[in-house]
């Protein structure tokens, strides 16, 4: 056996160890009773040092340098490069520590859902803080040159740090915060009151299938159930798991099913040749949410989508109004500073993020002491949002991430909303009036072309080169400015911005 053949075994290795966390992990999210929480933590943990102990392991490394040599092929070589940075890092964390996260992170989740629930932030505050006394000490391994935040975030983002996070949002809050204020002053107001109501979970539950269905998420290879907050998953793929909730909100479920569809279509878009492999899958988060965000917002809730898709929303909730389709496609994007980001308008999302940007910035540093979140959260939504959330659950309570121990992740949702209206300018470019093929149903060659440009690459090139390689250049904000401007002039009748 070579040395190239006798990696890619120990890393099928791995990535079958990998696969039953995340197997567990869904379930617990899914199906899985709560008295189950003590024992699946202890699997979770023990099954994730077992992992992190083979790939770190020294014959691991030894492996990967004689398989440099044999290394020929474009992708044996992108795989060699992708598992050299994956070990790198992991080689740094201490398997105790791997272990003890992943341990806490399982028990954390039923805390938090517990804490959520009774709206008793203090319950879940201990917990809280010893996920981020791991992720500092994560931090400290890894190693960082300017902020503890950059050992973070970096393994999310390749290449990502604070000051690039900082000028990030610095080239949209400007202009955010001015169509904020545009909006407030315009007499129109859409009203959205008739999406509120008890819709009949089945019901949701089919409709919401159809439309992932329509657009291409293949349910020969994936499907999708319930969890107290949607996420997508997934193992190989030919197995990948969606997740939605279903709420008063009508919206809520719709959109949270186009959105982790989105991710699902990516991670079904890799070529089967390297199912079980580093090269397989997303390439980064912010890549990854780009395309939830393009599938949720740029088509799902475009004028033309709905003068396809309200007629057969009508037919299956008889309680809806007949809203003609234009106070339908104005109530889906009201623009309404609120509590909750997941369903938060795409206007102000990205204030949301900016919350919990500078929340973890500051645990991190220990400027902010864990036991005053819920005060520092509601200050912080008072000022960039102008709402003050009247309990912790719809504060600093409404996220699962930290309750597992990511932190570093939130600035890609940004990251991501802004690359898919850069990747979407390109993609127009190429196919024409995508206005025509949504309003038809036809998201094949949309679908298509993204699997050509980004799903296919899986983790071939690093974020930035992806990008580089799909729109000519780096991140760049001025697409998605003008896309949003241009939306939002036009739903609530503002002139023109200056330019």
């Amino acid at each position: 056996m070579s040395a190239l053949e006798k990696l890619n075994s120990r890393l099928a290795d791995v990535n079958a160890l990998g696969a039953a966390v995340a197997m567990m992990e869904w379930d617990q999210q899914t199906y899985m009773p709560r008295g189950g929480a003590e024992a699946r933590a202890q699997h979770t943990g023990i099954l994730s040092r077992m992992a992190h102990e083979l790939f770190t392991a020294d014959d691991t490394r030894d492996m990967l340098e004689k398989a440099k040599g044999e290394a020929s092929s474009e992708d044996d070589i992108a795989m060699i490069r992708v598992t050299e940075r994956d070990l790198d890092i992991r080689t740094k964390i201490p398997a105790s520590l791997v272990e003890e996260k992943m341990r806490l992170g399982a028990l954390g989740h039923e805390r938090w859902v517990e804490a959520r629930a009774e709206n008793s932030f203090k319950t879940f505050a201990p917990t809280l803080e010893r996920l981020f006394d791991i992720c500092r000490q994560e931090a400290e391994c890894l190693g960082y040159t300017d902020h503890i935040y950059d050992a973070l975030t970096d393994q999310y983002e390749e290449g990502a740090t604070k000051k690039s996070w900082d000028a990030m949002f610095g080239s949209i809050r400007e202009p955010i915060v001015d169509l904020v204020r545009r909006i407030k002053e315009s007499p129109v107001h859409p009203d959205d009151s008739f999406l509120t109501g008890k819709w009949d979970s089945a019901l949701q539950s089919q409709f919401t299938e159809h439309i992932s269905k329509a657009v291409g998420f293949d349910f020969n290879r994936g499907r999708q159930d319930v969890a107290p907050h949607p996420f997508c998953t997934g193992w190989s793929i030919g197995d990948v798991r969606l997740t939605t909730r279903y709420k008063d909100y009508l919206g809520s479920a719709i959109f949270g099913t186009l959105h982790e569809s989105g991710h699902g279509m990516y991670e079904q878009g890799s070529p089967m040749q390297w199912d079980l492999t580093p090269l397989a899958g997303g390439v980064s988060l912010g890549v990854h949410e780009s395309q939830s965000r393009t599938w949720e917002n740029i088509v799902g809730r475009s004028r033309s989508f709905w003068s396809k898709y309200l007629p057969e929303l009508k037919s299956t909730f008889s309680a809806l109004p007949d809203v003609p389709l234009d106070q339908f496609y104005r109530a889906i994007n009201k623009v309404q500073p609120s509590f909750i980001r997941v369903e938060a308008d795409e206007v102000t999302y990205n204030l949301h993020i900016m919350v919990r940007f500078e929340v973890e910035c500051a645990i991190l540093t220990g400027e902010l002491k864990v036991n005053d979140l819920p005060e520092f959260w509601n200050a912080k939504y008072k000022d960039y949002l102008g709402v003050t959330p009247a309990t912790d659950s719809v504060g600093c309570l409404q996220d699962v991430h930290w309750s597992q121990g990511s932190v570093g992740y939130f600035p890609t949702y940004s990251m991501g909303n802004i690359l898919s209206y850069q990747i979407w300018e390109c993609l127009e470019r190429d196919l024409g009036d995508t206005s025509a093929l949504i309003a038809a149903g036809n998201f094949k060659p949309i679908l298509d072309w993204l699997i050509e440009k980004v799903y296919s690459q899986g983790r071939k090139y690093t974020p930035a080169q992806l990008m580089t390689r799909v729109t000519g250049r780096p991140l760049d904000a001025q697409p998605y400015i003008k896309g949003i401007t241009r939306k939002y002039e036009d739903i609530y009748e503002l002139s023109p911005a200056a330019v």
